[in-house]
C-alpha cells in the first residue's frame, strides 16, 4: 500500500513537471534565447533612467508613466551578411508569438515604411505587460516589453500617443541608436 502511494505521488510529480515545462513559444523565452546573438541587442532599462519632459503630460498620461517600472528591449538588425530569409524567419517567429490569443491589440500605426504594433496581456482595466513591436525592412525590428504596476491599457495608449511628440534626449538611448547604424 505504501509503495502504491509513493508510486502515485511520484507519477503526479513527474506529470506536473512535464506539463509545466511546455514547449510553447513565449516572448520572454525569445528574449532569453536571442539576447547574446550577434544580430541582436538587448537592454533592461529602469524607467527611472529615462529623463523625459513631462511638463505637457495630462494627469492620465502622468499616471500611466508612473505606473511603468522598467522596459525590456530586444532588437534585431539586418546587415549585408544577413540573408533576407533569416530576417523573415525571425520576424515570423515574433509575429507568431504576438498572435497568441493572450495578447490583446491596443493600437497599430505605420509611418514612413515603419510599422508599430502595441499589444498587452491582461484585462481591459489592468495590463500585466504591454508590448511594443516595431519593424522596418531596411533596419530590422525591435520589441519593448513594458512592465509595471497598475498599468491601464487606455492610459498606456494615451501615453504612447504623447511620447510620439515628446522630446527624448537621444544620449540616453545612444547604444540602441548606434546598433542600427
Amino acid at each position: 500500500m505504501k509503495r502504491t502511494i509513493q508510486s502515485v505521488l511520484c507519477l503526479l510529480f513527474i506529470t506536473t513537471i512535464l506539463v509545466s515545462c511546455g514547449d510553447s513559444a513565449s516572448l520572454q523565452r525569445y528574449f532569453v534565447d536571442n539576447q547574446e546573438s550577434s544580430n541582436f541587442i538587448s537592454q533592461d532599462i529602469p524607467i527611472s533612467m529615462i529623463k523625459l519632459d513631462k511638463s505637457n503630460f495630462t494627469e492620465e498620461q502622468n499616471d500611466a508613466y508612473n505606473s511603468v517600472k522598467r522596459l525590456n528591449f530586444l532588437a534585431y538588425k539586418t546587415s549585408e551578411t544577413d540573408t533576407d530569409i533569416i530576417y523573415k524567419e525571425e520576424l515570423a517567429t515574433v509575429k507568431t508569438i504576438l498572435n497568441d490569443s493572450k495578447y490583446t491589440d491596443l493600437m497599430e500605426f505605420s509611418d514612413k515604411g515603419r510599422k508599430i504594433i502595441v499589444k498587452y496581456i491582461g484585462t481591459d482595466d489592468e495590463a500585466d505587460e504591454v508590448v511594443v513591436f516595431g519593424s522596418a525592412k531596411e533596419l530590422g525590428f525591435g520589441i519593448v516589453r513594458v512592465l509595471g504596476d497598475d498599468m491601464s491599457p487606455d492610459k498606456m495608449a494615451t501615453l504612447f500617443t504623447a511620447l510620439q511628440g515628446a522630446n527624448v534626449d537621444e544620449s540616453q538611448v545612444q547604444d540602441i541608436m548606434n546598433f542600427f547604424k
